[in-house]
């Protein structure tokens, strides 16, 4: 384990069909984790990952067991490889892999919370009354404002990177706040394809079911710092870790003060575990002077390894 090594897993967002596909067929580690999750579900996990349709794995219900299986398929590679975390957040959903990266949840466990997860934060918004957009080239001050000018339920969702924050709520107050971003000087605004309004007042809905699901399972204390996307702060007792996690459903990520955190702390390396490229993208835009890789397949491996080593 490297002293200063951050685990970040990835968000819903980072999906793609054909995902851990590489890995799956190359090490026993991989394939033994997609077998399990296959082994608990009541659909073909395996399937869905490796064949789509693409219109299914992007069904929240779905994405969030599928990118929760995959980040932990490059954990269990990175584990035979004598590469662990010394630290780990992970963005929205990838808090769950966080936690079990840091010992709090046992796969199982965390596989069947994120299902239920994904199950409700599709029913608090079963008419698709809710999106997200992203904004990019404005202070996060500058969107606020704007924000709380506009009719409607809209909010900001997750705190990416500076002049980049995604906003969520109401189709119509998204709409218009993408209308007035735009005007304000926006460099873009981009509506993202997502089956709700995530981290926004509209999965309130969601929050007291989830709340029941995670009270019912056995969470452990962290065994390795971890810091939580809702406070930007290190959480260590299960009790504390439940709270945040609760609160985490409907509100923002903060996940610039995350890295900023990690960062006052001396922790150098970050390596991005499961699909995607996305915080590995975000990092580059917090703080240049930190390393940050991705693994998620082959080829990422070979070159993350290289560079640890």
């Amino acid at each position: 384990m490297s002293d200063n090594l951050v685990f970040m897993f990835s968000g819903q967002g980072s999906q793609y069909v054909g995902m851990g596909k590489e890995l799956y067929e190359n090490y026993e580690a991989a394939k033994n984790v997609l077998d399990e999750a296959n082994q608990i579900l009541d659909f073909d996990l395996k399937d869905l990952i490796f064949n789509g349709p693409e219109a299914d794995l992007n069904n929240t219900k779905n994405t969030q067991p599928a990118i929760y299986t995959v980040s932990a398929m490059v954990k269990a590679v990175l584990a035979e490889n004598d590469i662990q975390p010394a630290a780990a957040a992970g963005h929205s959903l990838g808090e769950y892999s966080a936690l079990y990266a840091a010992g709090v949840l046992s796969f199982a466990d965390g596989l069947k919370l994120v299902r239920r997860r994904g199950e409700l934060m599709d029913q608090a918004d079963p008419e698709g009354k809710g999106t997200m957009a992203a904004v990019i080239g404005l202070a996060d001050e500058e969107v606020e404002a704007v924000l709380e000018e506009v009719d409607g339920i809209v909010t900001v969702a997750n705190y990416n990177s500076p002049g980049q924050v995604v906003i969520s709520g109401e189709v119509e107050a998204v709409g218009a706040a993408e209308k007035e971003l735009a005007e304000k000087g926006a460099k873009r605004v981009i509506p993202l394809s997502v089956s709700g309004a995530f981290h926004s007042p509209l999965m309130e809905p969601a929050k007291e079911e989830l709340k029941n699901t995670i009270e019912a399972v056995d969470f452990k204390d962290a065994q390795i710092p971890l810091i939580a996307n809702a406070t930007a702060d290190y959480v260590n007792s299960s009790s504390e870790i439940k709270s945040a996690l609760i609160k985490q459903l409907d509100n923002s990520v903060r996940w610039v003060e995350t890295i900023e955190r990690f960062k006052e702390d001396d922790y150098e390396d970050y390596v991005e575990v499961g699909p995607g490229r996305v915080l590995k993208g975000l990092m580059r835009r917090i703080d240049r002077s930190l390393n940050a890789y991705n693994v998620e397949d082959e080829k990422s491996l070979k070159k993350t390894l290289k560079k640890l080593n």
